[in-house]
């Protein structure tokens, strides 16, 4: 897996070097909520979906007459989840907040007539949340991963030329939590992270 991140962040360091001179770049500020949720690899476990928050600035650097761009944002998010076995017996709560990179390759559809009001866009790319704080359930069985990579799928609008309004949902793509000991048979357990988030950004 770390190979894979490896080379997911060439890949898009690559895109922002071979864009034109002439690319438009704009920076930003950035805010919204996020659902969070837990996939894990044992049925026995299941979680229940509780709001974060998160914030931060951006930046998109754009291809002019193509509709395509890059844009990077520099985060702190909030996420929680809670999480049971399911006989419904004991539950744990993760509080755990991040520095969030995301790094998305957006197309923006370019209608004439309303594009200087309104242009819908869609975007794709890795997430890498570096962990900086936990508070767990005291006497928790679980630990947290400091490297959480996602992948985000998503779809917006700008307004006005400024205004972003967007929603995606991340894929965990490694473990956000895992067992420090073996339970249920001496098996490892783990969950994936699994989230909607809903933003609004401010384009200069």
């Amino acid at each position: 897996m770390k190979a894979i991140n490896r080379i997911i962040a060439i890949a898009f360091v690559a895109l922002l070097g071979i864009a034109p001179a002439a690319a438009q770049v704009r920076f930003g500020v950035k805010a919204g909520v996020a659902i969070n949720d837990l996939k894990f690899n044992r049925d026995a476990f299941k979680a229940d979906n509780r709001a974060g928050f998160t914030g931060g600035v951006m930046m998109e650097v754009g291809i002019p007459l193509v509709g395509l761009s890059v844009d990077g944002s520099l985060l702190y998010a909030h996420r929680s989840a809670e999480f049971s076995i399911a006989d419904g017996k004991s539950s744990e709560v993760f509080k755990r907040d991040y520095i969030d990179i995301p790094i998305n390759l957006k197309y923006k559809f370019n209608i004439i007539g309303i594009s200087n009001f309104v242009a819908p866009y869609i975007f794709t790319g890795p997430d890498f949340a570096v962990l900086v704080s936990d508070k767990d359930s005291e006497g928790g069985t679980f630990e947290n991963t400091r490297l959480n990579t996602s992948w985000n799928v998503g779809f917006g609008a700008e307004f006005l030329r400024h205004l972003q309004v967007s929603a995606s949902y991340g894929i965990g793509l490694t473990k956000a939590i895992k067992s420090v000991t073996g339970i249920q048979g001496n098996d490892v357990v783990n969950g994936k992270d699994r989230f909607w988030t809903v933003t609004a950004a401010y384009l200069f």
